[in-house]
């Protein structure tokens, strides 16, 4: 009969160590999973992260594009207009000129008619010189974008 206590005894000991042996493996293979998902949202939270910069970054250029865009525009509608001010000048002074020479109206009316077309001359040399900074704008202006 002690023989056979101390084996069950025995037994018994080998199968609560194996018992505790095994609890043990499952802990530390718990404790491995948890840190590796632990590991996996803060990786998850730094492509978050870095994504929220890369999306800020993008929205900025756009808007710097945009910005750049409309600047292009101005300065494009801005040297049209500019020039259309030209030709309606120039056509003026064509006109003027027909006028001149081919009505019959007195000295004083021609003089008159020629301080205007020196005056419409100046604005147009004004405007010309406008369009020429214009020019280099819509320039600075392409070669921004």
């Amino acid at each position: 009969m002690d023989k056979l206590f101390t084996t069950l005894v025995f037994l018994l000991l080998l199968s609560s160590q194996s018992f505790f042996a095994q609890q043990t493996t499952n802990t530390f293979q718990e404790l491995e999973r948890q840190q590796a998902e632990l590991q996996m949202q803060k990786n998850l939270k730094d492509n978050y992260k870095m994504l929220e910069d890369r999306i800020y970054q993008l929205k900025k250029e756009q808007k710097d594009l945009e910005t750049k865009k409309k600047n292009l525009s101005k300065s494009d509608s801005n040297l049209k207009a500019t020039k259309e001010k030209i030709e309606k000048l120039q056509l003026a002074n064509q006109k003027i000129e027909n006028k001149i020479t081919t009505t019959s109206i007195s000295e004083e009316e021609i003089q008159k008619q020629r301080i205007k077309t020196k005056e419409n001359e100046v604005n147009i040399q004004k405007l010309k010189l406008n369009q020429i900074t214009q020019e280099k704008e819509l320039e600075k202006a392409m070669s921004a974008i």
